[in-house]
């Protein structure tokens, strides 16, 4: 048995699963923000000793932990560098604190990295050797798979794509570029949104959001490309463009088979999707065409909790990490 642990800036999942991936139970929370790091490692302590209770376990019958931490970390050691949403979390040694308080072998991933494993794995990621996910969501991630192995680097953040520069659409000064995380995220778009005049009056998102510009988001903007609202369309075709920015230069540098995108924005689904391949393909070199295609991950809510799983159990084969 294996537990699976995610922790993010707004929620924070737990699951107890078989080596293969499957889930048997899972206990899901939300993150307060003020109460820190403290908050979240106090409803771990709690809400794991219960699940493990109720199961009628004890933690001599718990093989690994396996946990997806939204934030950059260094996979060896167990060491968070930082978290922006959470405070708390800078140098705080994971790894160490979960063995210390569960007496179980604990490995610590990237989210982006467990969830990446778990597409790969379970989902669209199968049959292929050659792999990349990512994730619009709150922010932007993603996980590379090289020859059928994640691809960690020195261990401390490959695969950070929301961390790679792009042209910022926004700025006043032309040649200006910033992250594709603070121009193309979920949280990126809804800051956009809820802007005074950002939106136009006489766009639909107005009337979706009886004229409350700070309940505007990206639920409410799919819903208005699905009614051909202009302006929606256009903000979204930014979005995808941005998106293809990078996403064309992970096809130049790696050349994977298949790219699956995750996350909440990408439940804008079908425009969104046929937006960034048709901007991905303008700009991709010859010897990429007809070799890759852009697809949105199968699994759900649980996607890191299930990589966390199959990752840590792929540690335990290999004789487990010092």
């Amino acid at each position: 048995m294996v537990i699976g642990v995610e922790i993010g800036g707004t929620k924070q999942q737990i699951a107890l699963g078989n080596a293969d991936g499957t889930l048997i139970k899972t206990v899901r929370g939300k993150v307060d923000v003020k109460d820190g790091n403290t908050g979240i490692l106090h409803w771990l302590k709690d809400n794991l000793e219960v699940m493990i209770s109720e199961q009628q376990l004890n933690n001599t019958q718990i093989d690994a932990i396996g946990v997806g931490f939204g934030g950059p970390l260094d996979s060896k050691t167990g060491m968070l560098l930082r978290s922006v949403q959470v405070s708390g979390w800078d140098n705080f040694n994971l790894k160490n604190w979960f063995e210390n308080t569960f007496s179980i072998p604990t490995y610590i991933y990237n989210d982006s990295s467990a969830a990446g494993w778990g597409e790969y794995v379970l989902g669209s990621g199968k049959g292929t050797r050659q792999f990349f996910y990512t994730n619009i969501g709150s922010g932007i991630g993603g996980s590379l798979i090289i020859n059928g192995e994640l691809y960690d680097g020195q261990g401390v953040g490959a695969g950070e794509l929301g961390q790679s520069r792009i042209a910022d659409w926004t700025a006043k000064e032309a040649g200006t570029d910033s992250r594709l995380e603070a121009l193309c995220s979920g949280w990126a778009i809804n800051n956009r949104l809820q802007t005074l005049n950002y939106v136009p009056q006489d766009s639909l998102m107005i009337q979706l959001c009886y004229n409350d510009i700070s309940k505007l988001n990206c639920e409410i903007l799919g819903k208005a490309v699905a009614e051909n609202d202009d302006f929606a369309i256009r903000e979204l075709n930014r979005v995808a463009k941005g998106m293809s920015m990078a996403l064309a230069t992970i096809l130049c540098l790696f050349q994977p088979e298949r790219i699956a995108i995750g996350g909440g924005v990408s439940l804008i689904g079908k425009p969104l999707f046929d937006m960034i391949r048709k901007h991905t393909k303008e700009r991709q070199f010859i010897s990429n065409e007809g070799r890759y295609d852009i697809v949105q991950c199968k699994l759900g809510e649980a996607i890191v909790l299930q990589g966390a799983v199959l990752l840590a159990a792929k540690e335990l084969e290999k004789g487990g990490r010092s």
